[in-house]
């Protein structure tokens, strides 16, 4: 309880309350509104702390599993928090321009990637040396707009596992784009918007930075932790192996030794074993014959 008292002040603290004006508000966000204000919407902070709590377990178990989640932030406010948090789980982001069909074209996407990647590996490894100083200038124009766009993208082999976006209202490409092709969204979702859009909304303020950087920071912790127990279960499993491996090992010389000291109780090597291959040997007529009446 004590923890999200403490949640809840750093929510108030940094904003996260503050709604829109009542003449902009999606009636849909009733359950989440505490009071109006001077015109302005009040989220209840109660709903926003439970919101979060919820969408931040689920985004830990989807790093746990190893799966991909997209930060969506084009809003001039979102970009730079994006950014860091983004980069600090190794997640892919979105902070410049949601590229229309950026999933549900995907391969197309991954071949602009593929070609921006390969236009930088030529600059730098100097296969373009042979070409003009102005060809040169102009790829390097087209990697640096291409890399803009994409540059968050890169390291993306498939299609994420989800999306977090800022402003669902802003991203409403990126998200019609998860919901065709079935992929889990999460979003901030302000007073003028509609929460039954994404399948796990976080009522706040998504104009404040410092709102969009307290949440933003809650979840990015929150995959952080998601994947530093995948990492964990694997480092287990690993010494599980070599222990396995290890016992086996010491099984298999005891066994042996068990062996070694039973020939050398018989007397050394049982002369009555066979060298595979070699003829049987005739067993000695003990005087009586077979048949004799």
């Amino acid at each position: 309880m004590e923890q999200n008292t403490s949640l809840q002040q750093q929510l108030l603290e940094a904003g996260v309350h503050f709604g829109h004006l009542r003449k902009k508000w999606n009636p849909k966000m009733l359950p989440y509104i505490f009071a109006e204000k001077k015109g302005i919407h009040i989220i209840d902070l109660n709903k926003t702390t439970e919101a979060l709590q919820e969408a931040s377990a689920a985004l830990k178990q989807i790093a746990k599993s190893g799966k991909k989640i997209m930060f969506v932030g084009t809003k001039k406010q979102a970009k730079e928090i994006i950014t860091e948090c983004a980069k600090r789980v190794s997640m892919p982001f979105v902070t410049e321009r949601w590229l229309g069909g950026m999933l549900t074209n995907f391969n197309t996407v991954r071949k602009s990637v593929k070609k921006m990647q390969s236009i930088e590996k030529m600059l730098t490894d100097g296969t373009f040396d042979s070409i003009t100083k102005k060809e040169r200038l102009t790829l390097a124009r087209d990697k640096d707009k291409m890399e803009k766009v994409l540059g968050g993208i890169a390291q993306l082999g498939r299609v994420p596992a989800a999306l977090f976006l800022i402003d669902i209202g802003h991203e409403h490409i990126a998200l019609a784009e998860a919901k065709k092709l079935g992929i889990t969204t999460f979003g901030m979702v302000d007073t003028n918007s509609d929460p039954n859009k994404v399948d796990f909304a976080i009522p706040s303020n998504d104009d404040a930075t410092k709102s969009i950087a307290i949440i933003v920071n809650y979840i990015a912790a929150a995959i952080a932790e998601g994947l530093t127990e995948r990492q964990a279960a694997k480092d287990d499993d690993t010494v599980e192996d070599i222990t396995g491996d290890e016992n086996e090992k010491k099984a298999a010389r005891i066994q042996a030794e068990a062996e070694s000291e039973a020939a050398r109780g018989r007397g050394g090597v049982d002369k009555t074993a066979r060298t595979p291959g070699a003829p049987k040997r005739r067993v000695p007529n003990s005087g009586r014959r077979t048949g004799a009446r």
